[in-house]
């Protein structure tokens, strides 16, 4: 059996689509057919060999995804085939099956625990969160990477209503705004993009401020005079790390980096700072563990109290998706995802 593919062959070169062999299942896999997949930025860091060379070459790519799963390995207990699926890169319960080879003619096509820019994919069960059919497959596939980290680190960091600062307006960024927003928090989203910003206002944040106009630092500092209980660094850039680190209140402030530097950057921040009681810490996925906060998530989402759907703002078929990466590293506001073949 085949399925359309997109094929990351060269880094800095755009990904082909070509139809590759599926291999067979292995014990703790999956065969998910794909319905909508999520674009993120990771993706297009791996692109781009952010974090160096690429040993793995080549490759599929895709870590977020609304599927059904088609049929089951063996030792697979969590689902089965019919199940209405949300793939996620974040481990969570279940077998960890070994990585997959998809087969183009004579050459091996590499592929992680899970990839979705693709008709069908074989996934590790622990990448796989059942969810209810009420769902729908567009609001799902973006539940895995950005809802996840960001909802995930609002959730897991700030236990109670507060005061944040979100750096980047981007996909993480703006799931963040969503949890903090309905926890009632006074939020600032702090991005370079007026668009972005704008987009931002839209879900509910008190005080947007464009960073190249602006020094983020004292206008924040202006608003919060003790600083803010939770900074989120979701935008990848040097400065607006060390700018969420140095807007957190002094005693109990929390600042958690979730952006992606390239390899050989590096932040400052200055001691006495950690001395004086504030706090600095890298997040995976937000802390979300899948089968207990996907589900918590899209519960909150049904219940209208957390609208995801209005993140989604352009959407793709799988056969565009180098359109959609245009579209991502532009000034584009709100999440991308991909349409697969019905």
């Amino acid at each position: 059996m085949k399925t359309r593919a997109a094929i990351l062959f060269e880094l800095h070169k755009p990904l082909v689509l070509d139809d590759v062999e599926i291999p067979f299942l292995k014990r703790g896999q999956v065969l998910v057919k794909i319905l909508y997949s999520g674009v993120c930025r990771a993706q297009y860091n791996e692109m781009i060999g952010l974090k160096g060379p690429d040993k793995f070459l080549p490759h599929l790519l895709g870590h977020e995804a609304s599927g059904h799963v088609v049929e089951v390995g063996a030792g697979i207990t969590k689902v089965k085939a019919g199940d209405y699926v949300c793939l996620s890169w974040i481990k969570g319960k279940g077998l960890d099956g070994i990585n997959s080879q998809y087969r183009l003619g004579n050459r091996i096509i590499n592929a992680g625990a899970v990839t979705t820019f693709s008709d069908y994919a074989v996934v590790s069960e622990n990448r796989i969160v059942k969810i209810p059919s009420s769902v729908s497959p567009e609001v799902a596939s973006i539940v895995g990477c950005a809802v996840a980290t960001g909802c995930g680190i609002v959730e897991h960091h700030l236990p109670k209503r507060g005061s944040v600062a979100v750096f980047g307006a981007g996909g993480v960024g703006l799931s963040a705004i969503l949890a903090a927003r309905r926890k009632d928090c006074r939020v600032v989203a702090v991005d370079v993009s007026d668009s972005k910003l704008k987009f931002a206002r839209r879900l509910g944040v008190n005080f947007i401020i464009n960073a190249q106009r602006t020094d983020a630092v004292a206008k924040i500092k202006n608003v919060f005079k003790e600083g803010v209980d939770l900074s989120i660094d979701a935008s990848g850039q040097k400065k607006a790390m060390e700018d969420a680190f140095a807007v957190i209140k002094e005693q109990g402030g929390l600042c958690v980096i979730a952006g992606n530097l390239s390899k050989n950057e590096k932040i400052e921040l200055h001691p006495f700072e950690f001395i004086k009681g504030k706090r600095i810490i890298g997040t995976w996925g937000g802390e979300t563990f899948p089968d207990k906060d996907i589900p918590l998530f899209l519960r909150r989402y049904s219940q209208g109290d957390l609208p995801i759907d209005k993140l989604i703002t352009h959407r793709f078929d799988l056969a565009c998706i180098n359109k959609a990466f245009e579209s991502l590293i532009g000034q584009g506001e709100g999440r991308i995802i991909l349409k697969m073949r019905e």
